[in-house]
């Protein structure tokens, strides 16, 4: 009896355990949600694929070093719903991209808004 409770106390445990790392990943807890930050730059590369689309611009900071950030958005099943598609944005594109930092001080946002070089605003609500 005591075999088969230790084994179904660890069979709880380990689902519970694999529960919080999906609920993890799908929080804002690596970005600062109460600070803002706009870089600019060209595109280096744009992942149109699960779980989260990616944008990464180089950008140069104030020494004039190029620091490449990396931006990431929500699905792209989302955003199609929006008229995004793996096309939008194209390596050495102009953009501005707005959004939480990471708490860490990489060069890592969480977008909340996508400027092209014309000033057109793209939509990155996702769809809620």
């Amino acid at each position: 009896m005591k075999k088969t409770q230790a084994t179904l106390l660890a069979i709880v445990v380990i689902l519970l355990m694999g529960s919080t790392v999906a609920f993890a990943h799908h929080g804002t807890a690596n970005y600062d949600t109460n600070k803002s930050v706009t870089v600019k730059g060209a595109v280096t590369k744009f992942d149109f694929i699960n779980p989260h689309v990616t944008i990464a611009v180089d950008v140069k900071d104030d020494k004039g070093k190029v620091v490449n950030y990396r931006g990431a958005l929500t699905s792209p099943n989302r955003l199609t719903r929006i008229g995004w598609s793996k096309d939008t944005l194209k390596n050495g594109d102009v953009i501005s991209i707005s959004g939480f930092p990471a708490k860490s001080g990489a060069p890592e946002i969480w977008i909340q808004k996508v400027v092209l070089a014309n000033g057109q605003a793209l939509d990155t609500s996702g769809g809620n």
